[in-house]
């Protein structure tokens, strides 16, 4: 008998091309596993009132019911606006979704922070391609946390289509900085928009530091939500060998 086939919801910022092949990528190695997406709005990354409205939750879940006509298992948000608008705005998503569709729900953010919490992470480094003020949002919010970041770079850039066109190779060497600068417990990258997923192995290999790029924890948050073990994905870093 062909065990069941697990289908994951993921809602996608509209202006991105990195995360749709990455998220297929893993959810085929897996075994068992497709990725099904529903974009919404969202073209810049700042502070500014406009850019913040791009999250209305309402927006969010007109994507999700989407999701729910493909009778998914789980829907995932595959973006990282909590990180500089505050955790709880992931964790209310959440509920909404899981009230509106009946589908369970997790997101980019609220994975990473609990695997954070299960590799006990005190002292993290960050790379994004956010502005200084975004950057330094999600700094403060993670030093409210308990986590402080020891090391981080940014590059400076608001587009949010323009973050796929930064090539692997100048994020190694940013992640290359921020691990030995800071010696981190963790590196994230952070942002749906990059190539860096496909980064993990090399990282850790090289620096025994894991990392937790957030394409790939969403994932993780996923399959755990769908009842299936992250460990069923090789090769994509360490994060998936967490229960």
């Amino acid at each position: 008998m062909t065990a069941t086939k697990t289908c994951l919801g993921v809602l996608t910022p509209s202006s991105n091309t990195a995360l749709e092949p990455l998220t297929s990528a893993l959810a085929a190695s897996a075994g068992r596993c497709s990725a099904h997406f529903s974009r919404f709005t969202v073209t810049e990354i700042s502070l500014a009132q406009a850019a913040l409205n791009q999250f209305d939750d309402s927006k969010i879940l007109a994507a999700a019911e989407l999701l729910a006509d493909a009778k998914v298992d789980v829907i995932g948000w595959s973006g990282t606006a909590a990180g500089w608008r505050g955790f709880d705005c992931d964790r209310q998503l959440c509920e909404r979704i899981e009230q509106r569709t009946g589908i369970k729900a997790t997101t980019a953010i609220l994975a990473l922070n609990e695997l954070m919490q299960k590799l006990s992470v005190k002292k993290l480094a960050i790379v994004s391609p956010y502005t200084a003020d975004v950057q330094q949002c999600i700094v403060n919010n993670y030093r409210a946390a308990g986590v402080e970041t020891t090391a981080h770079r940014h590059l400076n850039i608001s587009v949010n289509h323009r973050f796929a066109l930064v090539e692997p190779e100048q994020l190694l060497g940013l992640i290359d900085e921020v691990i030995e600068e800071g010696a981190p417990d963790a590196v994230v990258t952070y942002c749906t928009n990059l190539h860096a997923a496909q980064l993990a192995d090399q990282v850790e290999r090289r620096w025994n530091v894991p990392l937790l790029d957030t394409v790939s924890t969403t994932v993780w948050g996923m399959l755990r939500a769908a009842g299936r073990s992250p460990a069923d994905i090789k090769g994509w870093g360490r994060l998936f060998e967490v229960a």
